[in-house]
Parts: C-alpha cells; structure tokens; sequence
C-alpha cells in the first residue's frame, strides 16, 4: 500500500474547487496557485492520516485559510489601486462591479475576506464556516456582519448586489 493512496484522486477531484477558494482569497491566479501548492505539499506529507480522518477537504478548507492569513501578516510589495478604471465601452457593468469587489476585498482584514469567502462563495453554513476558522458560530455572525458593513462603506456602489437579508445584517 502506497503512503499517498488517494491523494492524487482527491487533488483532481477537488482541485477546481479548491483552486476557486484559494482565488478568491488571494484576488490574484498566480498567488492563488502559489497558496494551492504550498497547502498540498504540507497536505501530502499528512495524507495517510488525513485520509484516514473522513474529511480531508474541510482540512485543506482550513489549511488554505490558515496559510492565506499567514501570507498576508508579510510585509506587502504591491498594493493595489485605490481607484477603479474608467469606464470605458468596453468594461460592462457586471466587470466593472467585480473590479470594485476585488477592491474592496482587498481591503478587509484576512479574518475578514476569509469569513465572506466560505460564507458567500463556498456557501458554507455559519456552523461549517466556525469549524473551517476554528473559532464559534457567534464569532462568524459578528465577523460576518463587521465584513458586510465594511464592504458597504468600501464600496457602496455595490449595494445592489447584496439581498434584502444582507441588507438587513449590514443595518443591524
């Protein structure tokens, strides 16, 4: 029996979807793929007690966190642009709003970014987002609603996207 049975299987399987939550905490591909590959390597060298666990993608869920929040402790190199392009005719309205939410993601804290992403993107439950952070249900409730009111001031052109019920957490 090889050490890394079903490693290789599990990484194809999972690796879009990873890859997916692994860009949007980084807001960039190639910082995305860096953070992906840096998880896997350390996931490797514990994969015959992961596998043995039942759950090894919440890990690699927590541990792309974990280390995306380590990166972003570093001292940064780039920063980026305060102000979005200008609209031009070829920039739709649907780009542009991406553009500013990647701003403006870009500007909340790591906990932060982190707690939107599984919450809105991964469409974790509160309770699946508490076990992935590794903190309670009441701390992902007040991440999530400071997050929200965070973004609105960033980028209060994107109060459109939000749901009655976000709108509704974000007045609270």
């Amino acid at each position: 029996m090889n050490h890394h049975d079903g490693f290789r299987e599990f990484v194809l399987a999972r690796q879009q979807v990873l890859m997916r939550t692994a860009y949007l905490l980084t807001g960039d591909a190639h910082l995305a793929e860096d953070l992906l590959q840096s998880v896997l390597i350390k996931i490797a060298g514990q994969w015959p007690k992961l596998s043995r666990g039942g759950n090894p993608e919440a890990y690699t869920r927590k541990a792309l966190v974990n280390q995306y929040i380590s990166w972003r402790r570093r001292p940064r190199r780039e920063l980026p642009s305060a102000n979005p392009p200008e609209r031009g005719s070829s920039c739709d309205e649907a780009a542009l709003d991406r553009i500013v939410l990647r701003q403006a993601l870009a500007k909340l804290t790591p906990k932060q970014r982190a707690v939107i992403v599984l919450r809105f993107w991964e469409d974790l439950t509160e309770t699946q987002t508490a076990e992935v952070l590794g903190c309670s249900v009441g701390t992902v409730k007040s991440q999530v609603h400071r997050a929200l009111v965070r973004l609105r001031s960033l980028a209060p052109e994107l109060a459109h996207l939000l749901t009655d019920s976000e709108l509704e957490e974000v007045a609270r």
